[in-house]
């Protein structure tokens, strides 16, 4: 079966911010790699190979969202939204690759010796690769937060490592000019490492989380909120509320329990106006799963699950 992907519409803001990362990405890597050939700086070479590590990690991501678009089938019941948790977790393995790249390449600078040369030229490429990737990465961090996409969040957090990392090495650049003391280069290769390893090392644990169905506490808040306002029509109560969050869908699942003796018409409204409820207090969409109870007959009628998951104990799931 090939991929069949709904392409975003044009106005989509995280797609354009994507696809222009994309592309100032490699504007970037250009100045970088061109700073390293004129200078011959181990930092300035460990600023550009984080550049490199960060194309692929973009194409993944921006491939990653395509992805995510693509509707519910026969093989993917609740869509295909996850691929961003994975996505934004290549992306910090990726930058953790990169980092212990970066430390081999500083190491093997300081046993076969440090020559540095045309600072001057080297200093204007890699402060104007820092200038680009500053309003790069501030203008994806804005959009991703502004619509709630943690795989444009975590794009424009890489982003912005590199002018950390730009930052670094034009600083050494700077001392090793005004003082001559050449080690600084290896010094602020490894700080650019533990950095840009702190960085991926939180993309990665959010992934995980994600992947692990870790309790998202907004979307609890918001949900319990609205759940201990009055209840409507029949409803007396609620217990067993879980949920999850993938891309731009929570999952809810919730049992209500009703007084007796109302019909399963009348149930069925109320249930339907505590759904539309419970999907408006959300920031993303929202598909809620209702279990109906009676009041009198819930520990009874829950009996009869008794023993049918080997594993799981009654209460656990009833």
């Amino acid at each position: 079966m090939g991929i069949n992907i709904r392409i975003p519409q044009a106005s989509d803001p995280v797609k354009r911010a994507l696809l222009l990362s994309l592309a100032v990405s490699a504007v970037s890597l250009s100045l970088k790699l061109g700073a390293f050939v004129v200078t011959g700086s181990s930092a300035a070479l460990s600023d550009s190979l984080e550049s490199v590590v960060h194309i692929f990690a973009v194409g993944f991501v921006v491939y990653g969202y395509y992805l995510s678009l693509k509707p519910a089938d026969d093989d993917h019941h609740y869509g295909h939204e996850r691929i961003e948790l994975l996505s934004v977790g290549a992306e910090g393995a990726i930058i953790l690759a990169a980092a212990l790249t970066i430390v081999y390449y500083a190491v093997q600078s300081l046993i076969t010796g440090i020559v540095i040369q045309n600072m001057g030229t080297g200093l204007i490429m890699l402060i104007g690769a820092a200038l680009i990737n500053l309003l790069l990465g501030t203008y994806v961090l804005r959009v991703g937060r502004a619509h709630g996409s943690m795989i444009a969040v975590s794009n424009g957090k890489h982003t912005l490592t590199d002018v950390w990392t730009s930052g670094g090495v034009v600083t050494a650049l700077i001392i090793i000019h005004f003082t001559g003391w050449i080690y600084i280069d290896v010094i602020v290769s490894l700080a650019i490492a533990g950095y840009i390893s702190y960085e991926g090392w939180q993309l990665l644990r959010f992934s995980v989380k994600g992947i692990m169905d870790e309790r998202n506490p907004e979307v609890d808040a918001a949900l319990r909120k609205e759940l201990d306002r009055e209840l409507p029509g029949h409803i007396t109560g609620w217990h067993h509320l879980r949920h999850r969050t993938s891309g731009r869908t929570t999952w809810v699942e919730l049992h209500l329990v009703f007084s007796d003796n109302i019909s399963l018409e009348q149930a069925h409204a109320d249930a339907t106006r505590l759904e539309r409820r419970l999907i408006d207090a959300l920031k993303t969409d929202g598909v809620i799963t209702l279990h109906l109870e009676p009041q009198t007959a819930h520990d009874a009628d829950h009996q009869i699950l008794k023993g049918a998951n080997k594993k799981k104990k009654l209460d656990e799931f009833a």
